[in-house]
């Protein structure tokens, strides 16, 4: 096997929007016109919809929140959300910006835009190069912060920067956060990328990070991420059956102890998971998941494979159903989900 770069050897780490109510069928899983993509949680509702009005406030006070409580996880998803929406209107963080020029809020979700703005431009190494600096007064704004850095591993990631270079950004994030879920997310892709699919190392630094990480981190689940990577690969070869189902074990153990009550981030784990599970045949299982996803279908992993996420969702939804000899009361004879449209965020 190759030597790992430095970056994923082993260390020593210290370790108001009203909720849909879904009408259950008799199998316990809610109808296809119940299941909502992408749904924001109670915080982060009502600053999206304050935001669609011009307002900034209720964003700021957000994530303000999660830096004093160190909430870093929920930080970048907030950020991420805020980001993407104001890749369409943004007023509202034009307004924040211009009122509080050096807020670390305010900064993160500016240099979030710019990194996605630029991404998908064929000139994205040289639009990136020039976002480096609103990334840096990002990450100075709040040293504690381990966001911006997440921010600039997936620049580093899209501007191609060397394993040395990636090793710093990931030292010095991995010391904010020693468990920050996407910073070891961005970390797993820079190397899938760099080292053009090499799914066995990717395992490697995935299991690592995982047993390293508390019972309830999310990094619990990067070995899933792994597999998904891996199972989604056409050709990939060369990682064992057997450790695969290691990363859905791993992945099953975390989604119990994730409340079932929350959209986020239990959800996000256990659409991956579902998918996960449904690729290696694992189906009553996979129904499992999709018990506890309720109505809350993510975007990822089933965008990554279909331009008709949500729609793959219930379609596969509705095959393990009928694999394991359950179906709505009023469904399809064929077992088969009918397709539908994504709704809100």
């Amino acid at each position: 096997m190759a030597l790992l770069p430095p970056f994923i050897r082993p260390t020593r780490m210290t370790r108001s929007a009203r909720r849909p109510v879904a009408v259950l069928a008799a199998d316990g899983l809610p109808a296809d016109d119940e299941v909502l993509l992408d749904v924001p949680d109670d915080r982060l509702g009502p600053a999206l919809v304050a935001a669609a009005a011009g307002a900034y406030a209720p964003a700021a006070a957000l994530l303000a929140e999660t830096r004093e409580r160190s909430e870093w996880d929920d930080r970048d998803r907030y950020a991420l959300k805020l980001a993407a929406f104001a890749r369409s209107r943004p007023d509202w963080l034009r307004d924040w910006r211009a009122a509080a020029p050096h807020d670390p809020d305010a900064l993160l979700v500016a240099a979030q835009l710019a990194v996605d703005r630029a991404w998908p431009s064929p000139g994205r190494a040289e639009l990136l190069r020039e976002v480096s600096p609103l990334i840096t007064a990002a990450a100075r704004a709040d040293d504690r912060d381990p966001v911006p850095w997440r921010v600039a591993l997936d620049h580093a990631r899209g501007s191609r920067a060397g394993h040395t270079y990636f090793g710093e950004l990931w030292e010095a994030a991995v010391r904010r956060a020693p468990h920050h879920w996407g910073c070891h997310v961005a970390a797993l892709r820079y190397l899938a990328s760099s080292w053009h699919g090499s799914h066995r190392e990717c395992f490697d630094f995935a299991d690592l990070a995982a047993q390293d990480a508390p019972a309830r981190s999310l990094v619990r689940a990067l070995p899933a991420r792994a597999a998904f990577s891996y199972l989604t690969d056409r050709g990939a070869a060369g990682v064992e059956r057997a450790r695969l189902d290691a990363a859905a074990d791993r992945a099953i153990a975390l989604s119990a102890l994730l409340p079932a009550d929350r959209p986020r981030p239990a959800a996000e784990i256990r659409n991956l998971l579902a998918y996960v599970l449904i690729r290696l045949g694992r189906r009553e299982e996979a129904l499992g998941q999709f018990g506890l996803i309720g109505p809350y279908a993510t975007s990822f992993p089933w965008d990554r494979v279909s331009d008709d996420g949500l729609g793959l969702f219930l379609e596969l939804r509705a095959e393990v159903r009928a694999a394991c000899g359950t179906k709505p009361d009023d469904g399809p004879e064929n077992g088969r989900g009918r397709r539908a449209r994504a709704r809100g965020h």
